[in-house]
């Protein structure tokens, strides 16, 4: 390893990963390149392994992931100033989620706010009429998120002047590659006024930011492969 990766950009790249996530219980970074090549602020690739990282509140189990192509402002990170990324790089690499990591997961803002955007989408493609207004007279408490081969399972409470309302959705995932989780034979169970209807199909658009391979639901554990552009 040269002079410059492990003297100054190697602790300056940790320093900037770990200030990204609220924790992580390890962190493994390899990196690529030549003296030359990144004193131009020029780095070929970093190889990335985690394990038992916290986004925004969302618990993430195993992490590996690589960027190529990484332009850093060098020079102030020579005078002792934090690293930047100067341009967006995308991110290849795969992402492992247990049941335990989603049940961790559910006091998170980031989460709490996907899962009631899923249950208005569900339930206008339901044929219910502003279900995104209807969800704003209740409070939803998430309690519980399961996964079982390829059924994906979330239970919570809905919450209305002191009553109390048992919430349960159940579907199928899988991928259309890259870009659309697809979720079938979905079930939504405790919404007043919905009828107990299966919904055949949903198809959600996870944007051009996203490139995913491989989408895999496993009894007690999900694996996403793919590609994530990171802007700087």
């Amino acid at each position: 390893m040269s002079q410059v990766i492990s003297k100054v950009l190697s602790p300056a790249m940790k320093f900037w990963l770990k200030s990204q996530v609220d924790q992580v219980e390890t962190l493994q970074i390899q990196i690529q390149g030549s003296d030359r090549q990144i004193l131009g602020g020029y780095v070929p690739g970093v190889m990335l392994n985690t394990s038992r990282a916290i986004y925004q509140g969302l618990h993430l189990g195993q992490v590996q992931l690589t960027g190529e192509n990484i332009r850093i402002n060098i020079g102030q990170v020579l005078k002792g100033k934090p690293l930047q990324l100067l341009e967006a790089i995308r991110v290849s690499g795969e992402v492992h989620l247990t049941s335990e990591n989603l049940q961790a997961s559910l006091p998170s803002t980031l989460l709490g706010e996907g899962f009631r955007e899923l249950l208005a989408t569900l339930l206008e493609h339901q044929g219910m009429a502003d279900p995104a207004h209807i969800l704003d007279n209740y409070e939803i408490t998430w309690q519980g998120a399961d996964l079982d081969q390829s059924c994906f399972i979330l239970q919570g409470i809905l919450s209305k002047n002191q009553t109390e309302i048992p919430l349960k959705i159940k579907a199928n995932l899988s991928l259309i590659p890259p870009q659309t989780l697809q979720l079938s034979s979905i079930s939504i169970e405790g919404i007043p006024g919905l009828s107990g209807d299966c919904l055949e199909e949903l198809q959600v658009d996870l944007g051009s930011d996203v490139a995913i391979n491989a989408f895999i639901v496993q009894a007690d554990k999900l694996v996403c492969q793919g590609e994530l552009l990171i802007r700087p």
